[in-house]
Order: C-alpha cells, then structure tokens, then sequence
C-alpha cells in the first residue's frame, strides 16, 4: 500500500516510484498519496542552507529512472515511471499521436502551435519556448494553460531541470523546466509500447493499480482523479 512508506533520501524517492508507479509531489485529493506528505521534515526543508531537498532531487530522479515527470493530476507534478507511463499516456491520448488528434479536430491551433515547438526543439527550457513562441506581453497568450493540457494528456512532459548560470559560470535560483515530448525524451522504447493495448485496456489497468494501492478509497474517488 502507498501508505507504508517514507522519504528519507533521494534513493528512497527512486524506490517509491519503481514500486508504486505513481508518486505525486504535492498533496492532492487522494489523502497521503504524495511526496508532501511522506517525506522527512529535514529532507522537504533544510533550515539550515534554505535549499528544498525534494526540489534539488527532481532533475536527478528523472535522469536516473528515465520516468515522466510533469502536471498529470489535478494540475499537480507527478512522477509516472515508464513501466505506468506507457499505459497511462495511452489513456489520456486516448490511442491518438498528436498528429492524428489535431488532424480529427481534437486539438487547437494554439495547441498544435505550442506541441510543434516543443517537439522540434526539445529538450527546452521554458524561457527559451516562451521567447520562440512570442508568448510575451502584446504577443500570444496562454502559454500555461496550454502547457498544463499537453502535459495532461501526456503529449508533454518534463525532462529535466537545469539551473541558469551566473558569469562566474555558477549555478544559481531554482532549477528550470526542461521541456520534452515522451516520445523525444524516451525515444522508440515508448512508440514501441505505448499503444500495444487499447485505450481502454490501458485505462482498466491503470484503474486496478489505483485500486490495489488504495483499497479503502472510493473508487469513484480513483475514477475522477485519474479522469
């Protein structure tokens, strides 16, 4: 059960996320299903240094696990390792690349403006597609909202996160999203299994795993929460 665990180190996060697949960084709807709400005291705050442990481990995990990162529920980050991702992502994308939904009239032009960006340039970080997109004061608009839907519906995840660099060649402020597609930052392994199984397969499964690690929740409560 997802309740039995706690967050000591950056490997103990690794640990979690082989195991359960999902592990969500902020608390949610679903009670004690996130790292908040698991993690030490000394490892969420280092009074001391003024640093976010949990934060600084963010780049590292998705480096050295390979999993998706990104705004999946409720317009929270969660991590999905690839073994869920694949399944997960087809169920969002319901069985369509994005190609195919914009060409069916599922996806905006502001979408698809934004999508191909990312695509053609990933790995990249915000500041550099905000500047390529002209999504500034007087230029376009909405970049959040639609960054927050292509993440939704796994077309977008977050690959790493860099820190800016001062002259001195130093690191400095909070780490930076790196933007990818799924299928740039995990290349032919999620092509090759992301729609081996319907999206209604993949729904099913991932409805079960839910149920397995909460099994005192209501499962309308899963339902709308993986909706």
């Amino acid at each position: 059960m997802f309740s039995d665990f706690i967050i000591k180190s950056k490997s103990d996060l690794i640990e979690a996320i082989n195991e359960y697949g999902f592990v969500p960084f902020f608390e949610n709807s679903i009670s004690g299903f996130s790292i908040e709400e698991h993690i030490s005291p000394e490892c969420w705050w280092h009074s001391d240094s003024g640093e976010w442990s949990a934060w600084e481990w963010k780049g590292p995990v998705i480096r050295e696990t390979g999993c998706a990162y990104g705004k999946f529920f409720e317009k929270k980050a969660c991590y999905i390792s690839r073994e869920w991702f694949f399944d997960f992502a087809n169920y969002r994308r319901d069985g369509y690349d994005f190609d195919a939904r914009f060409d069916d009239g599922l996806a905006s032009y502001r979408d698809k403006r934004l999508y191909d960006l990312v695509s053609a340039n990933a790995p990249i970080i915000s500041k550099r597609l905000k500047e390529l997109g002209d999504y500034r004061k007087g230029g376009n608009k909405g970049f959040d909202t639609i960054m927050n839907r292509l993440q939704a519906q796994c077309y977008v995840t977050i690959s790493d996160f860099v820190y800016m660099k001062n002259k001195r060649g130093e690191p400095y402020g909070w780490g930076v999203a790196e933007y990818s597609t799924p299928e740039r930052f995990m290349g032919s392994c999620f092509a090759d299994n992301a729609y081996r199984r319907s999206p209604e397969e993949s729904y099913e499964r991932v409805l079960s795993h839910f149920c397995r690690l909460f099994p005192n929740t209501d499962i309308k409560e899963i339902k709308r929460f993986i909706k």
